[in-house]
């Protein structure tokens, strides 16, 4: 009986240590094109971010995670997440240059993760 607990137990761990840690998704369904298209909507999540606003519920779980997805290209997201920030990242490179820059400037003053981004996702403009 023993041994059968201690198999469990390690196989518990076993199971915990392999499986990949994800951010949550509780928010994986709000409306990016939505926020994206209404600056109503858009510049409380930025200020949020930038930490010269009051933040909503989403908005603190984001601010917290920046820095780590930005340093880890996003390995914890789930694919919606990937897939959200890219676009949100692609939004503000293309039409919010100034806000872009702040948040570069707080989260990447280097510019050591940034800079693939921008290569990837800025629009050339004709």
């Amino acid at each position: 009986m023993k041994s059968l607990s201690v198999l469990c137990l390690l196989g518990f761990v076993a199971v915990a240590f392999a499986r990949p840690e994800h951010y949550t998704d509780k928010y994986d369904s709000v409306d990016l094109d939505e926020i994206l298209s209404n600056r109503r909507l858009l510049i409380p999540y930025v200020n949020c971010i930038l930490e010269t606003g009051k933040c909503s519920p989403d908005g603190k779980e984001l601010k917290s995670h920046i820095k780590d997805a930005l340093e880890n290209y996003c390995a914890k997201c789930t694919d919606v997440q990937k897939n959200g920030t890219r676009k949100v990242i692609g939004h503000l490179i293309n039409n919010e240059n100034e806000y872009w820059e702040k948040l570069v400037n707080k989260y990447d003053p280097d510019r050591k993760y940034v800079t693939k981004y921008e290569a990837e996702l800025r629009t050339v403009k004709a």
